[in-house]
Protein backbone atom coordinates (compact mmCIF):
# COMPACT_ATOMS: atom_id res chain seq x y z
CA UNK A 1 0.00 0.00 0.00
CA UNK A 2 1.73 3.16 -1.21
CA UNK A 3 -0.05 5.30 1.35
CA UNK A 4 1.52 3.80 4.44
CA UNK A 5 4.81 3.99 6.28
CA UNK A 6 6.20 0.88 7.94
CA UNK A 7 8.03 0.39 11.24
CA UNK A 8 9.46 -2.78 12.77
CA UNK A 9 9.61 -3.45 16.50
CA UNK A 10 11.20 -6.15 18.64
CA UNK A 11 9.66 -6.77 22.04
CA UNK A 12 11.87 -6.78 25.12
CA UNK A 13 10.47 -10.19 25.99
CA UNK A 14 12.03 -11.61 22.84
CA UNK A 15 8.70 -12.09 21.05
CA UNK A 16 9.00 -12.31 17.29
CA UNK A 17 9.15 -9.02 15.36
CA UNK A 18 5.92 -7.58 14.09
CA UNK A 19 5.16 -4.80 11.63
CA UNK A 20 2.97 -1.77 11.88
CA UNK A 21 1.66 0.18 8.93
CA UNK A 22 0.72 3.80 9.43
CA UNK A 23 -2.08 5.06 7.20
CA UNK A 24 -1.41 8.67 6.24
CA UNK A 25 -4.13 9.58 3.81
CA UNK A 26 -7.67 9.09 5.16
CA UNK A 27 -9.18 12.56 5.45
CA UNK A 28 -10.26 13.17 9.05
CA UNK A 29 -9.89 16.95 9.05
CA UNK A 30 -13.22 17.39 10.85
CA UNK A 31 -11.87 15.54 13.93
CA UNK A 32 -9.68 17.07 16.64
CA UNK A 33 -8.10 13.68 17.41
CA UNK A 34 -8.02 11.41 14.35
CA UNK A 35 -8.86 7.74 14.67
CA UNK A 36 -5.59 5.82 15.03
CA UNK A 37 -5.33 3.92 11.76
CA UNK A 38 -1.94 2.32 12.37
CA UNK A 39 -2.22 -1.37 11.47
CA UNK A 40 -0.42 -2.95 14.43
CA UNK A 41 -2.30 -6.26 14.40
CA UNK A 42 -2.70 -8.58 17.43
CA UNK A 43 0.03 -6.94 19.51
CA UNK A 44 1.81 -9.54 21.72
CA UNK A 45 0.93 -8.25 25.19
CA UNK A 46 -0.90 -9.63 28.22
CA UNK A 47 -3.50 -7.70 30.18
CA UNK A 48 -2.42 -6.76 33.69
CA UNK A 49 -5.09 -7.47 36.31
CA UNK A 50 -4.68 -4.99 39.16
CA UNK A 51 -6.79 -3.04 41.63
CA UNK A 52 -6.69 0.17 39.56
CA UNK A 53 -9.40 -1.30 37.33
CA UNK A 54 -12.50 -2.56 39.10
CA UNK A 55 -13.60 -6.18 39.16
CA UNK A 56 -17.35 -6.46 38.78
CA UNK A 57 -19.46 -8.46 41.26
CA UNK A 58 -19.60 -11.25 38.67
CA UNK A 59 -15.88 -11.32 37.81
CA UNK A 60 -15.09 -14.43 39.84
CA UNK A 61 -18.16 -16.15 38.42
CA UNK A 62 -17.08 -15.38 34.87
CA UNK A 63 -13.67 -16.84 35.65
CA UNK A 64 -15.32 -19.98 37.01
CA UNK A 65 -17.33 -20.17 33.76
CA UNK A 66 -14.11 -20.26 31.74
CA UNK A 67 -13.41 -16.64 30.85
CA UNK A 68 -9.96 -16.61 29.22
CA UNK A 69 -9.72 -13.05 27.94
CA UNK A 70 -11.07 -9.65 28.88
CA UNK A 71 -11.00 -6.01 27.93
CA UNK A 72 -11.59 -2.85 29.97
CA UNK A 73 -14.97 -1.15 29.69
CA UNK A 74 -16.05 1.75 31.90
CA UNK A 75 -12.89 1.17 33.98
CA UNK A 76 -14.04 -2.37 34.78
CA UNK A 77 -12.77 -5.73 33.51
CA UNK A 78 -15.12 -7.10 30.89
CA UNK A 79 -15.08 -10.80 29.87
CA UNK A 80 -14.76 -11.15 26.10
CA UNK A 81 -14.22 -14.85 25.56
CA UNK A 82 -15.20 -18.18 27.14
CA UNK A 83 -14.82 -20.75 24.36
CA UNK A 84 -11.16 -20.93 23.34
CA UNK A 85 -10.19 -20.64 19.67
CA UNK A 86 -9.10 -24.27 19.45
CA UNK A 87 -12.62 -25.27 20.54
CA UNK A 88 -14.39 -23.04 18.03
CA UNK A 89 -14.09 -19.70 19.78
CA UNK A 90 -16.63 -16.95 19.39
CA UNK A 91 -18.56 -18.73 16.66
CA UNK A 92 -19.50 -21.51 19.12
CA UNK A 93 -20.78 -18.80 21.46
CA UNK A 94 -22.72 -17.31 18.55
CA UNK A 95 -24.41 -20.64 17.88
CA UNK A 96 -25.58 -20.80 21.51
CA UNK A 97 -27.08 -17.32 21.21
CA UNK A 98 -28.90 -17.99 17.94
CA UNK A 99 -30.25 -21.42 18.83
CA UNK A 100 -30.54 -21.63 22.61
CA UNK A 101 -30.03 -19.11 25.43
CA UNK A 102 -27.01 -17.34 26.86
CA UNK A 103 -25.90 -15.55 30.03
CA UNK A 104 -23.63 -12.50 29.76
CA UNK A 105 -21.74 -10.65 32.46
CA UNK A 106 -22.47 -7.02 31.54
CA UNK A 107 -21.90 -5.43 34.93
CA UNK A 108 -19.71 -2.96 33.04
CA UNK A 109 -22.97 -1.23 32.10
CA UNK A 110 -22.57 0.85 35.22
CA UNK A 111 -25.79 2.34 36.58
CA UNK A 112 -25.81 6.09 37.22
CA UNK A 113 -28.87 7.12 39.19
CA UNK A 114 -30.49 10.55 38.87
CA UNK A 115 -33.05 10.95 41.63
CA UNK A 116 -35.06 13.85 43.04
CA UNK A 117 -37.89 16.32 42.35
CA UNK A 118 -36.12 17.68 39.24
CA UNK A 119 -35.06 14.30 37.84
CA UNK A 120 -37.22 14.52 34.72
CA UNK A 121 -36.15 18.11 33.99
CA UNK A 122 -32.49 17.28 34.42
CA UNK A 123 -32.64 14.16 32.25
CA UNK A 124 -34.59 16.07 29.62
CA UNK A 125 -31.73 18.58 29.43
CA UNK A 126 -28.94 16.01 28.96
CA UNK A 127 -30.61 13.68 26.43
CA UNK A 128 -31.79 14.60 22.95
CA UNK A 129 -35.17 12.84 23.30
CA UNK A 130 -38.11 13.78 25.49
CA UNK A 131 -37.68 12.35 28.97
CA UNK A 132 -41.33 13.09 29.77
CA UNK A 133 -42.37 10.41 27.28
CA UNK A 134 -40.62 7.70 29.29
CA UNK A 135 -43.21 6.47 31.75
CA UNK A 136 -42.29 4.95 35.13
CA UNK A 137 -41.27 1.29 34.76
CA UNK A 138 -40.28 1.83 31.15
CA UNK A 139 -37.00 2.50 29.39
CA UNK A 140 -35.62 3.91 26.15
CA UNK A 141 -32.45 3.86 24.10
CA UNK A 142 -31.13 7.43 24.15
CA UNK A 143 -28.08 9.51 23.29
CA UNK A 144 -26.36 12.28 25.20
CA UNK A 145 -24.39 14.82 23.19
CA UNK A 146 -21.81 17.44 24.02
CA UNK A 147 -22.16 21.09 23.06
CA UNK A 148 -20.76 20.33 19.58
CA UNK A 149 -23.35 17.61 18.99
CA UNK A 150 -20.92 14.70 19.41
CA UNK A 151 -22.26 11.50 20.98
CA UNK A 152 -20.98 11.22 24.56
CA UNK A 153 -22.88 8.04 25.39
CA UNK A 154 -25.75 5.95 24.04
CA UNK A 155 -27.17 4.21 27.11
CA UNK A 156 -30.39 2.44 27.86
CA UNK A 157 -32.26 4.84 30.12
CA UNK A 158 -34.48 3.20 32.73
CA UNK A 159 -37.17 4.98 34.75
CA UNK A 160 -37.92 2.80 37.78
CA UNK A 161 -39.92 5.58 39.50
CA UNK A 162 -41.47 8.98 38.79
CA UNK A 163 -38.53 10.79 40.38
CA UNK A 164 -35.76 8.35 39.40
CA UNK A 165 -33.79 7.42 36.28
CA UNK A 166 -30.90 5.00 35.74
CA UNK A 167 -28.39 5.54 32.93
CA UNK A 168 -27.21 2.04 31.97
CA UNK A 169 -23.97 3.16 30.38
CA UNK A 170 -22.13 2.27 27.24
CA UNK A 171 -18.36 2.59 27.33
CA UNK A 172 -17.71 6.16 28.43
CA UNK A 173 -17.71 7.36 32.01
CA UNK A 174 -20.78 9.59 32.15
CA UNK A 175 -21.14 10.21 35.87
CA UNK A 176 -18.59 13.03 35.94
CA UNK A 177 -20.27 14.72 32.99
CA UNK A 178 -23.70 14.56 34.64
CA UNK A 179 -22.35 15.90 37.92
CA UNK A 180 -20.50 18.68 36.11
CA UNK A 181 -23.59 19.75 34.21
CA UNK A 182 -25.52 19.99 37.46
CA UNK A 183 -22.82 21.95 39.30
CA UNK A 184 -23.61 24.96 37.15
CA UNK A 185 -27.35 24.49 36.83
CA UNK A 186 -28.35 23.35 40.30
CA UNK A 187 -31.22 20.99 39.57
CA UNK A 188 -32.73 19.46 42.70
CA UNK A 189 -31.37 15.96 42.11
CA UNK A 190 -28.79 13.58 43.46
CA UNK A 191 -26.45 11.95 40.94
CA UNK A 192 -24.24 8.93 41.50
CA UNK A 193 -23.46 5.32 40.73
CA UNK A 194 -25.52 2.72 42.57
CA UNK A 195 -24.71 -0.89 43.50
CA UNK A 196 -26.75 -2.43 40.70
CA UNK A 197 -25.15 -4.78 38.18
CA UNK A 198 -26.90 -6.29 35.16
CA UNK A 199 -26.55 -9.58 33.33
CA UNK A 200 -28.10 -10.27 29.97
CA UNK A 201 -30.19 -13.33 29.12
CA UNK A 202 -30.29 -13.53 25.32
CA UNK A 203 -31.53 -16.04 22.77
CA UNK A 204 -34.72 -17.71 21.50
CA UNK A 205 -35.23 -19.66 24.74
CA UNK A 206 -34.76 -16.59 26.98
CA UNK A 207 -38.45 -16.00 27.57
CA UNK A 208 -39.07 -19.54 28.81
CA UNK A 209 -36.01 -19.40 31.07
CA UNK A 210 -37.14 -16.06 32.53
CA UNK A 211 -40.64 -17.41 33.13
CA UNK A 212 -39.11 -20.27 35.12
CA UNK A 213 -37.07 -17.77 37.14
CA UNK A 214 -39.66 -15.11 37.97
CA UNK A 215 -43.06 -16.32 36.80
CA UNK A 216 -45.31 -16.13 33.74
CA UNK A 217 -45.86 -12.37 34.08
CA UNK A 218 -42.43 -11.78 32.53
CA UNK A 219 -43.92 -12.79 29.19
CA UNK A 220 -46.05 -9.64 29.28
CA UNK A 221 -43.17 -7.16 29.58
CA UNK A 222 -43.23 -4.96 26.47
CA UNK A 223 -40.11 -4.00 24.56
CA UNK A 224 -38.15 -1.67 26.86
CA UNK A 225 -40.61 -2.45 29.64
CA UNK A 226 -39.51 -3.08 33.24
CA UNK A 227 -40.76 -5.24 36.08
CA UNK A 228 -39.72 -5.75 39.68
CA UNK A 229 -39.03 -9.30 40.78
CA UNK A 230 -36.83 -11.52 42.88
CA UNK A 231 -34.29 -14.08 41.72
CA UNK A 232 -33.05 -16.48 44.40
CA UNK A 233 -34.70 -14.21 46.96
CA UNK A 234 -32.77 -11.13 45.83
CA UNK A 235 -34.41 -7.97 44.50
CA UNK A 236 -33.99 -7.28 40.78
CA UNK A 237 -35.44 -5.17 38.02
CA UNK A 238 -35.94 -6.97 34.73
CA UNK A 239 -36.06 -5.23 31.35
CA UNK A 240 -36.81 -6.60 27.92
CA UNK A 241 -33.64 -5.24 26.33
CA UNK A 242 -30.28 -6.48 25.09
CA UNK A 243 -27.24 -6.01 22.85
CA UNK A 244 -28.51 -8.33 20.11
CA UNK A 245 -31.35 -8.59 17.66
CA UNK A 246 -32.56 -11.73 19.46
CA UNK A 247 -35.26 -11.95 22.10
CA UNK A 248 -33.68 -11.10 25.41
CA UNK A 249 -33.76 -9.59 28.86
CA UNK A 250 -31.51 -7.87 31.35
CA UNK A 251 -31.58 -8.65 35.06
CA UNK A 252 -30.45 -5.70 37.18
CA UNK A 253 -29.41 -7.07 40.57
CA UNK A 254 -29.71 -4.67 43.49
CA UNK A 255 -27.00 -4.79 46.19
CA UNK A 256 -24.99 -6.63 43.58
CA UNK A 257 -21.73 -6.57 45.49
CA UNK A 258 -23.35 -8.62 48.26
CA UNK A 259 -25.45 -11.13 46.33
CA UNK A 260 -23.96 -11.98 42.91
CA UNK A 261 -23.55 -15.72 43.52
CA UNK A 262 -27.18 -16.37 44.42
CA UNK A 263 -28.58 -14.68 41.34
CA UNK A 264 -25.98 -15.99 38.88
CA UNK A 265 -26.25 -19.60 40.11
CA UNK A 266 -30.05 -19.45 40.01
CA UNK A 267 -29.87 -18.48 36.34
CA UNK A 268 -27.43 -21.30 35.63
CA UNK A 269 -29.69 -23.82 37.34
CA UNK A 270 -32.81 -22.64 35.52
CA UNK A 271 -30.94 -22.66 32.23
CA UNK A 272 -29.75 -26.25 32.34
CA UNK A 273 -32.77 -27.64 30.52
CA UNK A 274 -32.48 -24.92 27.87
CA UNK A 275 -28.81 -25.63 27.12
CA UNK A 276 -27.74 -22.27 28.55
CA UNK A 277 -24.15 -21.20 27.89
CA UNK A 278 -22.19 -18.35 29.49
CA UNK A 279 -20.78 -16.26 26.65
CA UNK A 280 -19.23 -12.90 25.91
CA UNK A 281 -21.26 -10.10 24.31
CA UNK A 282 -22.01 -11.29 20.80
CA UNK A 283 -20.62 -8.54 18.61
CA UNK A 284 -21.19 -10.67 15.51
CA UNK A 285 -24.96 -10.57 16.21
CA UNK A 286 -25.14 -6.91 17.15
CA UNK A 287 -23.29 -6.01 13.93
CA UNK A 288 -25.89 -7.92 11.92
CA UNK A 289 -28.58 -5.92 13.73
CA UNK A 290 -26.81 -2.62 13.05
CA UNK A 291 -26.34 -1.95 16.78
CA UNK A 292 -23.46 0.43 17.50
CA UNK A 293 -20.60 -0.02 19.95
CA UNK A 294 -19.45 3.22 21.60
CA UNK A 295 -15.74 3.82 21.10
CA UNK A 296 -15.73 1.52 18.11
CA UNK A 297 -18.46 2.80 15.77
CA UNK A 298 -19.15 6.11 17.48
CA UNK A 299 -17.48 8.49 19.93
CA UNK A 300 -17.70 12.06 21.19
CA UNK A 301 -16.48 13.48 17.88
CA UNK A 302 -19.16 11.71 15.83
CA UNK A 303 -22.51 13.40 15.23
CA UNK A 304 -25.70 11.32 15.41
CA UNK A 305 -26.27 12.07 11.72
CA UNK A 306 -22.96 10.41 10.82
CA UNK A 307 -23.74 7.06 12.46
CA UNK A 308 -27.38 6.22 11.74
CA UNK A 309 -28.59 7.89 14.94
CA UNK A 310 -30.14 10.96 13.31
CA UNK A 311 -33.57 9.70 14.34
CA UNK A 312 -32.52 10.35 17.95
CA UNK A 313 -32.55 14.10 17.27
CA UNK A 314 -36.12 15.45 17.50
CA UNK A 315 -37.33 18.06 15.05
CA UNK A 316 -39.54 19.50 17.74
CA UNK A 317 -38.75 19.43 21.43
CA UNK A 318 -40.20 22.06 23.74
CA UNK A 319 -37.29 22.18 26.16
CA UNK A 320 -33.64 22.92 25.51
CA UNK A 321 -30.94 20.25 25.68
CA UNK A 322 -27.17 20.10 25.44
CA UNK A 323 -26.04 20.09 21.81
CA UNK A 324 -29.34 21.33 20.42
CA UNK A 325 -27.96 24.41 18.66
CA UNK A 326 -25.20 22.44 16.95
CA UNK A 327 -27.45 19.55 15.96
CA UNK A 328 -30.20 21.76 14.56
CA UNK A 329 -27.60 23.64 12.52
CA UNK A 330 -26.33 20.35 11.08
CA UNK A 331 -29.85 19.16 10.32
CA UNK A 332 -30.62 22.39 8.48
CA UNK A 333 -27.56 21.81 6.31
CA UNK A 334 -28.60 18.23 5.63
CA UNK A 335 -32.12 19.32 4.72
CA UNK A 336 -30.52 21.50 2.05
CA UNK A 337 -28.53 18.57 0.71
CA UNK A 338 -25.22 19.70 2.17
CA UNK A 339 -23.00 17.61 4.44
CA UNK A 340 -21.15 19.57 7.16
CA UNK A 341 -19.01 16.52 7.91
CA UNK A 342 -16.60 14.41 5.89
CA UNK A 343 -17.31 10.73 6.68
CA UNK A 344 -20.43 8.68 7.32
CA UNK A 345 -21.08 5.18 8.68
CA UNK A 346 -22.23 2.54 6.20
CA UNK A 347 -22.80 -1.20 6.14
CA UNK A 348 -20.95 -3.43 3.73
CA UNK A 349 -20.51 -7.04 2.70
CA UNK A 350 -16.97 -8.07 1.87
CA UNK A 351 -14.94 -10.98 0.63
CA UNK A 352 -12.04 -12.77 2.23
CA UNK A 353 -11.93 -15.69 4.63
CA UNK A 354 -14.52 -15.73 7.44
CA UNK A 355 -13.71 -13.09 10.06
CA UNK A 356 -14.20 -15.04 13.26
CA UNK A 357 -12.87 -12.76 16.00
CA UNK A 358 -12.47 -9.15 17.09
CA UNK A 359 -10.49 -6.88 14.77
CA UNK A 360 -7.42 -5.42 16.52
CA UNK A 361 -7.31 -2.45 14.11
CA UNK A 362 -9.57 -0.21 12.07
CA UNK A 363 -8.90 -1.90 8.74
CA UNK A 364 -8.57 0.38 5.75
CA UNK A 365 -11.02 0.97 2.89
CA UNK A 366 -10.16 2.12 -0.62
CA UNK A 367 -12.31 2.95 -3.60
CA UNK A 368 -12.88 0.26 -6.21
CA UNK A 369 -9.57 1.12 -7.87
CA UNK A 370 -7.69 -0.01 -4.71
CA UNK A 371 -5.89 3.30 -4.48
CA UNK A 372 -5.06 5.32 -1.38
CA UNK A 373 -7.35 4.51 1.58
CA UNK A 374 -10.37 6.75 1.96
CA UNK A 375 -12.10 5.15 4.95
CA UNK A 376 -11.88 2.52 7.66
CA UNK A 377 -13.79 -0.47 9.01
CA UNK A 378 -15.07 -0.20 12.58
CA UNK A 379 -16.90 -3.51 13.22
CA UNK A 380 -16.40 -6.59 11.03
CA UNK A 381 -17.47 -10.22 11.46
CA UNK A 382 -18.66 -13.22 9.51
CA UNK A 383 -22.41 -13.82 9.25
CA UNK A 384 -23.28 -17.54 9.00
CA UNK A 385 -26.85 -16.71 7.98
CA UNK A 386 -25.73 -14.50 5.09
CA UNK A 387 -22.68 -16.62 4.25
CA UNK A 388 -20.42 -13.61 3.96
CA UNK A 389 -18.33 -11.18 5.97
CA UNK A 390 -20.23 -8.07 7.04
CA UNK A 391 -18.95 -4.84 8.50
CA UNK A 392 -19.68 -1.27 9.46
CA UNK A 393 -17.24 1.43 8.50
CA UNK A 394 -16.75 5.08 7.63
CA UNK A 395 -16.42 6.29 4.05
CA UNK A 396 -16.61 9.77 2.50
CA UNK A 397 -20.22 10.97 2.24
CA UNK A 398 -20.01 11.04 -1.56
CA UNK A 399 -19.38 7.26 -1.53
CA UNK A 400 -22.25 6.25 0.77
CA UNK A 401 -24.78 5.05 -1.81
CA UNK A 402 -25.98 1.46 -1.56
CA UNK A 403 -24.27 -0.56 -4.27
CA UNK A 404 -21.00 1.41 -4.18
CA UNK A 405 -18.10 -0.96 -4.70
CA UNK A 406 -15.05 -0.72 -2.47
CA UNK A 407 -11.86 -2.53 -1.58
CA UNK A 408 -10.99 -3.52 2.00
CA UNK A 409 -7.43 -4.25 3.12
CA UNK A 410 -7.77 -7.28 5.37
CA UNK A 411 -4.89 -8.66 7.45
CA UNK A 412 -3.12 -11.72 6.10
CA UNK A 413 -5.16 -14.23 8.10
CA UNK A 414 -8.40 -13.15 6.40
CA UNK A 415 -7.17 -12.01 2.98
CA UNK A 416 -7.78 -14.22 -0.05
CA UNK A 417 -4.36 -13.18 -1.29
CA UNK A 418 -1.75 -11.53 0.92
CA UNK A 419 -1.31 -7.88 0.08
CA UNK A 420 -4.37 -7.75 -2.18
CA UNK A 421 -7.57 -6.06 -0.92
CA UNK A 422 -10.89 -7.89 -1.08
CA UNK A 423 -14.02 -6.72 -2.85
CA UNK A 424 -16.70 -5.00 -0.79
CA UNK A 425 -20.07 -3.43 -1.50
CA UNK A 426 -22.21 -1.02 0.52
CA UNK A 427 -25.55 -2.53 1.59
CA UNK A 428 -28.43 -1.38 3.79
CA UNK A 429 -28.36 -1.91 7.55
CA UNK A 430 -29.46 -3.90 9.44
CA UNK A 431 -27.91 -6.76 7.54
CA UNK A 432 -30.68 -9.08 8.67
CA UNK A 433 -33.93 -8.32 10.44
CA UNK A 434 -33.89 -8.66 14.18
CA UNK A 435 -36.22 -10.90 16.16
CA UNK A 436 -36.59 -7.94 18.51
CA UNK A 437 -36.43 -4.83 16.33
CA UNK A 438 -34.04 -2.29 17.83
CA UNK A 439 -34.90 1.39 18.16
CA UNK A 440 -33.41 2.33 14.79
CA UNK A 441 -35.21 -0.50 12.99
CA UNK A 442 -38.51 0.60 14.53
CA UNK A 443 -37.89 4.21 13.47
CA UNK A 444 -37.13 3.07 9.91
CA UNK A 445 -40.27 0.93 9.85
CA UNK A 446 -42.32 3.99 10.84
CA UNK A 447 -40.57 6.17 8.28
CA UNK A 448 -39.31 8.48 11.05
CA UNK A 449 -36.14 10.50 10.63
CA UNK A 450 -36.55 12.07 14.06
CA UNK A 451 -37.69 10.95 17.49
CA UNK A 452 -40.33 12.59 19.60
Amino acid sequence: MASTSTDTFTSQAGIADFRTDQCLTVDQHDRRVPINLRQSGPTPVEMLISTRVRKSPYWHLSCEAGCWRATVYNRMYHPRGYVRPEDGGAMVEYDALINHVTLWNVAVERQIQVKGPDAEKFVDYVITRNASQIQPMRGKYVVLCNEDGGVLNDPVLLRPAEDEFWFSLSDSDLELWLRGVNVGLGFNVSIGEIDVAPVQIQGPKSEDLMADLVGESVREIPYYGLMEAQVAGRDVIISQTGFTGEKGYEIYLKNATLYPDEMWNAVLAAGEKYNLKVIAPAHHRRIAAGILSWGQDVDQEVLPFQCNLGYQVPRQKASDYIGRTALEKVRAELDQGRYPFKNILVGMVLGGRPIDDYAPDFWLISAEDAGAPVGYVTSPWYSPELGTNIAMGYVPVEMQAVGTRLKVWLPDQYADQIGVPVDAEIVPMPFRQSVNLNARERALARGDDASS
